[in-house]
């Protein structure tokens, strides 16, 4: 599939908002010393709607006509593509709210708990809701595979936990939310080698001889293109990643997002203060990065079924 950076960018940058909300919401649901810091929580949760609006926006370019995305929310009943939009106008709700009573308020009670726990699991739902519009189907081998939900959920934790890290640079809580964060990202990065294991083994769901159901002569193959020009069908659905340049990038991803960002974090956590912010800053950086890499390989080694008509399988 053709790697869109408009979904990457979305993808990416709404996930690590996501991420950092819920483990935001997470700890003032669960009333960490942090969690009721106010200036931490109001910096934070302000940093997490705002990468989940740029992701939001950058996820608009894609569309042909963006001034019609509205009439995607019509389609929630049968549309995963819509319950994404349902579910992250949905979210900001919460997240304001709780933005407007812990940090400017100051308040105490069952409201703020309450508006962490939608928070949290709007946060947690959307993102799931993103995995699904593409685990969902089945043409694409690639993507119908049951980890790419959980995926998805893991990498914005691995990407959200460094900027949570970054946030307590200077609080008596950032060593501990630096090692949870490196354990999330060395977790993620466990589970993404546990896909790319299963995704190159796996063998092709549809062949020129199981679609034709000529399998049984023999070999089956196009005596012709079905035409000699580039269309849509082969920009977007036939694009290709040579498996020596995906090996590559694969190195790079887990390069930056496992060692680096891990080490950069271990780092990190020797103390709270400025030692803390410059091994962090680079460790929420590199994080990015690598889910950029990550998401694009994501798109690239996907293969449609409609490649069959090209003679290649899927």
């Amino acid at each position: 599939m053709h790697p869109a950076l408009s979904v990457i960018a979305f993808t990416n940058l709404s996930g690590a908002g996501y991420g950092l909300l819920f483990l935001l919401s997470l700890g003032s649901l669960l009333q960490f010393s942090w969690g009721q810091d106010r200036l931490v929580l109001g910096i934070g949760i302000a940093l997490a709607l705002g990468l989940i609006a740029l992701g939001l926006l950058a996820s608009t370019q894609h569309l042909r006509r963006p001034e019609r995305a509205w009439r995607a929310f019509s389609q929630w009943r049968s549309s995963w593509l819509s319950r994404e939009g349902v579910l992250a106008v949905f979210t900001f709700l919460p997240a304001g709210l709780l933005f407007l009573t812990r940090p400017l308020l100051d308040s105490a009670g069952w409201f703020p708990l309450a508006c962490a726990l939608l928070a949290a699991v709007g946060a947690a739902a959307t993102v799931f809701a993103t995995a699904m519009i593409y685990a969902s189907l089945k043409t694409v081998r690639q993507w119908y595979q049951p980890k790419v939900p959980l995926l998805y959920l893991l990498m914005g934790l691995a990407t959200g936990g460094p900027f949570l890290a970054l946030l307590l640079s200077f609080k008596v809580g950032g060593s501990g939310a630096s090692y949870v964060a490196a354990g999330l990202v060395a977790l993620t990065w466990l589970v993404k080698r546990g896909y790319w294991h299963d995704i190159d083994r796996a063998s092709p769901a549809a062949t020129l001889e199981s679609a034709t159901g000529l399998g049984r002569i023999g070999k089956v193959r196009l005596l012709e293109p079905p035409h000699t020009g580039e269309n849509y069908l082969l920009t977007e659905m036939g694009y290709r990643v040579a498996r020596r340049h995906a090996a590559k990038l694969r190195l790079i991803a887990q390069g930056l997002g496992l060692a680096a960002v891990v080490m950069l974090l271990i780092a990190a956590s020797i103390g709270p203060g400025w030692g803390h912010f410059i091994f962090a800053l680079p460790a929420a950086s590199a994080a990015l990065a690598a889910a950029a890499a990550e998401r694009w390989l994501f798109f690239a080694e996907a293969t449609h079924s409609v490649s069959l008509y090209y003679g290649k399988a899927a």
